[in-house]
């Protein structure tokens, strides 16, 4: 019996790749053998796919030395087609259709953007064609990218509402100690309320990828935490697609538990868009307890407002601070930065920051 009928499955950089940079075709091909399997069992698919930097690395090699920026642009715009091509003949010998969809961090900043994007994608669903989705590397603005794929993969999980993301690594999934070590073993299980591995992570980042172990943790535990259940395993292990989802077996992995009161997609879009913010709103005392203490649904109001930083339009993404210079989480500004600062400290108008707009790291 199958765990998930909707999930969204990364693979990362080094399981695509040989050590030398190239495009392993075999590995890609057995993984595609198993996403087809899934879709012709009835699963709905999303896959985010690393390694077209990789793969453009060993397509291309520049007379000239390059800059970082001009290097990474070169090579995944080379490795891009080169790695879609590749998954196209792939899925071609299963009578599958899949599509490519690229996106910056800074075009998902804006809520109609993420719901177009999530109609593009739903449409190609809805017509039996898988999307095969990545950061366009060879526009994105450095400091405007996200951290890695793994990221990327958390927003398009939540986005498409599914039940699960499956995160696949070189490692079978966290370790409570080195993994080189004897004594070392696999996380099992990370239950909602206690999902701070920090003293377990490894800070080294993968080969050909830009992040390591804690990114994949601190999303894997975002994302469990707004509903979806989030596996971290070993993308080079055959059959590995195929043994997590069938729930009779149990298979080696790290599998987030979700938590059981999921948030709106609203909120869960909210939630994600952190690195999207525009400006800053600091709160006094009074709204920073009762944002932290509440039990009831609450708005941050201009009443509660001590300061405005940052220049932001009405509808944009601002970061939520306490008195202490906590941030409480994040949200979307009713008002434009220049109206913000006209109303701080009135009463009876409407919120800043709309709780329905408004993801609390303390109680979400």
């Amino acid at each position: 019996m199958l765990r998930y009928k909707k999930v969204t499955i990364k693979i990362g950089s080094n399981v695509l790749t040989r050590p030398d940079g190239s495009l392993d075709f075999t590995r890609m091909s057995a993984l595609v053998d198993q996403v087809a399997e899934l879709k012709k069992r009835g699963v709905e698919v999303v896959m985010v796919s690393s390694g077209a930097g990789a793969a453009g690395r060993s397509q291309v090699h520049p007379e000239d030395k390059l800059d970082a920026v001009s290097q990474r642009q070169l090579f995944s715009a080379v490795g891009q087609a080169h790695l879609l091509h590749r998954y196209c003949m792939l899925f071609s010998d299963h009578h599958i259709l899949c599509g490519q969809v690229l996106t910056t961090k800074e075009s998902l900043g804006k809520r109609d953007h993420y719901l177009n994007q999530r109609n593009c994608m739903r449409v190609m669903l809805d017509n039996d064609v898988i999307p095969i989705v990545n950061e366009n590397d060879a526009i994105s603005v450095t400091e405007l990218m996200f951290t890695d794929n793994d990221e990327l993969s958390g927003l398009i999980a939540t986005m498409m509402d599914h039940e699960a993301l499956i995160i696949l690594s070189n490692i079978d999934g966290i370790y409570n100690g080195n993994p080189k070590d004897e004594g070392s073993s696999v996380i099992r299980e990370v239950l909602p309320g206690k999902r701070d591995l920090s003293e377990y992570i490894q800070t080294s980042k993968s080969s050909f990828g830009r992040g390591g172990m804690q990114t994949k943790t601190n999303i894997a535990s975002k994302v469990a935490d707004e509903g979806l259940e989030v596996i971290i395993a070993n993308g080079k292990r055959d059959n590995i697609l195929l043994d997590l989802m069938d729930s009779e077996k149990d298979t080696l992995c790290t599998r987030f538990v979700a938590s059981p009161e999921p948030t709106s997609s609203v909120k869960r879009w909210i939630a994600h868009s952190e690195g999207f913010a525009k400006g800053e709103i600091h709160v006094n005392a009074n709204c920073t307890q009762t944002l932290i203490e509440g039990d009831s649904a609450v708005s941050i109001l201009p009443v509660g407002v001590e300061r405005i930083e940052g220049d932001f339009e009405k509808d944009d993404i601002v970061l939520i601070f306490g008195a202490d210079g906590t941030q409480l989480g994040v949200g979307k500004s009713q008002y434009s930065s220049k109206e913000a600062q006209r109303v701080i400290g009135q009463k009876g108008i409407k919120p800043l920051v709309h709780y329905d707009y408004l993801y609390l790291f303390n109680n979400e």
